[in-house]
């Protein structure tokens, strides 16, 4: 068995789980915001960037709820990983009802339907770019229930007041974090 606090093992079993090059790019934006999160924090940015990368690996095999994320937490537990990861990727889905506790649980709940939104925001740009997306721009389609419906606004909105950031802020600081790997995301335009 690898070792399970390396990023290459959270990615393998990443890819052992996720197939979908889309889902698969959600994780990593994900996981660079957690990362960016961690940094900000003074948290340790491996751990951060384990339950980003991790956080959905087991949805496509189990789409709904609760089997997501509890099949999930499962297979983590087999693969070594830590009570607190698996409690953080857990705690992400609000229909467990479990507590976020800490700054770790609160921030992928902060950055997981976010990161999905910003995806799609800068999907519509001109060049397909989150490079000059403006938080300003993402809080205007915020409004738009017709945009990215599938995307859950109240869980956006919650998240950044948990993490106790403005929402302006953390909008801004999720695109920058972006920006700075907008090529691995697909993200850097065309």
């Amino acid at each position: 068995m690898a070792d399970p606090r390396t990023r290459e093992s959270a990615w393998e079993l990443l890819a052992q789980y996720t197939k979908s090059d889309s889902l698969r790019k959600h994780a990593l934006a994900v996981e660079m915001l957690m990362r960016a999160y961690a940094k900000k924090f003074g948290e340790d940015p491996e751990i951060w960037g384990t339950v980003g990368l991790l956080h959905d690996f087991d949805y496509e095999m189990y789409p709904t709820m609760p089997d997501h994320p509890t099949k999930g937490a499962e297979i983590l537990r087999q693969n070594g990983y830590p009570e607190d990861i698996i409690y953080a990727i857990s705690s992400h889905v609000t229909e467990l009802n479990l507590t976020r506790h800490n700054l770790l649980c609160k921030a992928i709940y902060a950055c997981d339907e976010l990161a999905g939104f910003l995806v799609a925001s800068a999907l519509v740009r001109p060049g397909k770019s989150i490079l000059g997306m403006e938080a300003k721009s993402v809080r205007k389609k915020l409004k738009d229930k017709a945009f990215a419906r599938a995307v859950n606004r109240d869980d956006i909105y919650r998240g950044a007041e948990e993490l106790g950031v403005d929402l302006d802020e953390h909008i801004a600081f999720c695109i920058h974090a972006m920006e700075e790997n907008a090529a691995v995301l697909g993200l850097g335009g065309q």
